[in-house]
């Protein structure tokens, strides 16, 4: 094999290894933008660059996949939720409590789900890997608990926002598997039937005018009075 073959050869695996190596890449990209959706956004906004953020949601979402998270079933969906129901009726009363309440209860549902909830940074990255759209939730509603326990209290607007923000974490959290398409489908469900009684509704409306311009047409008939026509003139 002379040199100028062995030059080309190598030229050829290197661009091979290149084009594999730029393969796997947009395709892990577009792998962490489909399971982190906005927080992968978010993650690059935070870093020095992308590939560091992205080997971190990569390294984020490999620690969820080890976990051995399941469901809640329908007897704890329901004994979670009556607990929260019970919290958010005390926020009228003790807004403060009421969100120390709502933080404590989704600890708790986390861990009956098998999350680690030591450290609030990895179970906001947990959550992220599995509920990208309320994890920003998550992280505003500790900002506001915590500045709540560090100045012994704050706005009551912003102890609301906080316990909105939990509430919408609290939901993903014991909704059951694929209720999310549930929910998708009874929008478009709902969106059909709005369509449907628009168009029954425009139907009625015009219906009594053509109702009317009939009435009136007859009773010219029965008057003798007849409607003129213009012929046309070709």
């Amino acid at each position: 094999m002379t040199t100028v073959t062995v030059i080309i050869v190598v030229l050829v695996v290197a661009a091979l290894v290149a084009a594999a190596f730029v393969m796997y890449d947009k395709q892990r990209r577009s792998q962490l933008q489909e399971r982190f959706g906005p927080e992968y956004d978010r993650a690059v906004e935070g870093a020095d660059s992308r590939r560091e953020a992205e080997s971190h949601l990569a390294e984020v979402a490999q620690r969820r996949d080890q976990l051995d998270v399941r469901a809640l079933d329908e007897a704890e969906r329901a004994r979670f939720t009556a607990e929260w129901d019970v919290v958010q009726a005390r926020f009228v009363d003790e807004p403060g409590p009421a969100v120390d309440a709502a933080e404590t209860l989704i600890s708790t549902v986390m861990r009956e789900r098998g999350y680690p909830v030591e450290d609030f940074d990895q179970r906001a990255d947990l959550v992220a890997a599995d509920h990208p759209e309320v994890v920003q939730h998550y992280r505003e509603a500790h900002a506001a608990h915590e500045r709540h326990r560090s100045a012994g209290g704050v706005d009551t607007e912003d102890l609301r926002q906080s316990f909105v923000h939990y509430r919408a974490l609290f939901a993903a959290l014991v909704e059951p598997s694929g209720s999310a398409e549930v929910r998708d489908t009874e929008a478009r469900d709902t969106e059909v039937r709005d369509t449907e009684v628009r168009d029954t509704e425009a139907r009625d409306i015009s219906k009594p005018d053509a109702d009317v311009r009939t009435a009136e047409a007859n009773d010219s008939d029965q008057n003798g009075i007849h409607p003129t026509y213009t012929q046309e003139t070709r």
